[in-house]
């Protein structure tokens, strides 16, 4: 059983930055990979970035790319994403999400089998 705590979401104006941790908990993390999604109101989970079990390998959906970084320190079952540039679209909950059954991120959610609880992100334009 894998826990996944998200933290460091808040309130930021339009062209800010916001660092994303993701803690886990069960499991060896260094062995699975990890990715993020967000969801706004109205709107489906979406895919915006994951990362390989070494972390050399991300994924980003394109409307992040260049500006979202992820990583991850396994020394410390930790997850990050580091946003740059954000724009009001950005604005949504947050989540970490663990695929226990590949050491390679994927796009799609439902090969994660397990969730964090979200942190919400706001972006003031």
């Amino acid at each position: 059983q894998v826990q996944l705590v998200e933290s460091g979401g808040g309130l930021v104006q339009a062209g800010g930055s916001l660092r994303l941790s993701c803690a886990a908990s069960g499991g060896t993390f260094s062995n699975y990979a990890m990715g993020w999604f967000r969801q706004s109101p109205g709107k489906g989970r979406e895919f915006v970035a994951s990362v390989d079990w070494s972390g050399s390998m991300p994924l980003y959906a394109d409307s992040v790319k260049g500006r979202f970084t992820i990583s991850r320190d396994n020394a410390k079952n930790t997850l990050y994403l580091q946003m740059n540039s954000l724009k009001s679209e950005d604005t949504a909950v947050y989540y970490c999400a663990a695929d226990v059954t590949t050491a390679y991120g994927s796009r799609w959610s439902d090969p994660y089998e397990y969730w964090g609880q979200g942190t919400q992100v706001t972006v003031s334009s």
